[in-house]
């Protein structure tokens, strides 16, 4: 493996995570991207070796599992293989719905929607047809679907029924009373519970809040990442102050998807009424 084609991807993931203050799936998914079209060009660039492709992906995943933990296997870099491979633009393309005179070659017009996760696009490319997947990612978008609510109009072919039918408003109430129960919740976007393994704390130790909190604020990333989706950090024990007194929480957070603050105020010992008052 050449040195300059590891250190352009682990260059790439770093940068993408240093960022991830703010929108930690948009820049993901566009290092994904990255990490898929330089796979692509290595490959084509090994090709007078026979055994060079093959042994690609398995050795690049033992460096990248060593440096950026176990969500670089074989098969996720396969994965971000084919993600270039489906969506080889990465301008925002927004089509309205095609109908069966259209003859527009889709197939070289998939672009990126930054608003979906890569849970999305790991369904999207599973999609064979070009036009049917550039379709439901901007659908996706537009009606805000989960992924689950993607896989769901994946699997019942909603988008070749609709193209086929001649009563598109029959379909369409279908899918709305289909996926009405899969209409994304706060939960959907919040980690419950927060798993603090990062923070190497001993189970014995008799750490103090404020030794937690500051452990979380050296190791934010991570604390952003553990937490769930969108969110961004605003600020360490900010006062809120009351006509008799004044209260600081812990770590206060903004929720871009949600669009709402989420507080957070540690505790070491049991939760006690008090505390949630």
């Amino acid at each position: 493996m050449r040195p300059e084609f590891y250190s352009y991807i682990s260059k790439t993931l770093r940068t993408a995570r240093s960022k991830a203050y703010r929108a930690i799936d948009s820049y993901m998914i566009d290092a994904y991207w990255n990490v898929g079209r330089r796979i692509v060009e290595e490959e084509q660039h090994g090709t007078e070796r026979a055994d060079y492709g093959a042994s690609l992906l398995y050795h690049l995943s033992i460096r990248l599992k060593g440096d950026f933990g176990p969500g670089f296997d074989e098969r996720e870099l396969r994965r971000m293989r084919q993600f270039f491979r489906c969506f080889p633009i990465r301008g925002a393309v927004r089509p309205e719905f095609v109908s069966d005179s259209d003859s527009v070659d889709y197939g070289i017009r998939g672009a990126l929607r930054p608003e979906l996760s890569w849970t999305h696009y790991r369904l999207l490319i599973r999609v064979d047809d070009p036009a049917a997947r550039l379709w439901y990612m901007n659908e996706a978008v537009e009606q805000n679907w989960s992924s689950r609510a993607l896989e769901r109009q994946v699997n019942s072919l909603y988008y070749q029924r609709l193209v086929s039918s001649k009563d598109k408003r029959t379909v369409i109430d279908e899918m709305l009373e289909k996926t009405a129960s899969l209409v994304p919740s706060p939960r959907d976007f919040i980690c419950d519970p927060v798993v603090l393994e990062f923070l190497d704390i001993p189970a014995s130790s008799g750490m103090r809040e404020s030794h937690l909190e500051q452990a979380i604020i050296n190791k934010l990333q991570h604390f952003l990442l553990e937490l769930g989706k969108g969110f961004a950090f605003v600020a360490r024990q900010k006062r809120i102050s009351t006509d008799t007194k004044d209260f600081y929480i812990d770590l206060v957070f903004y929720n871009y998807l949600l669009k709402c603050f989420v507080l957070i105020d540690l505790k070491m010992h049991q939760l006690m009424h008090q505390d949630i008052g």
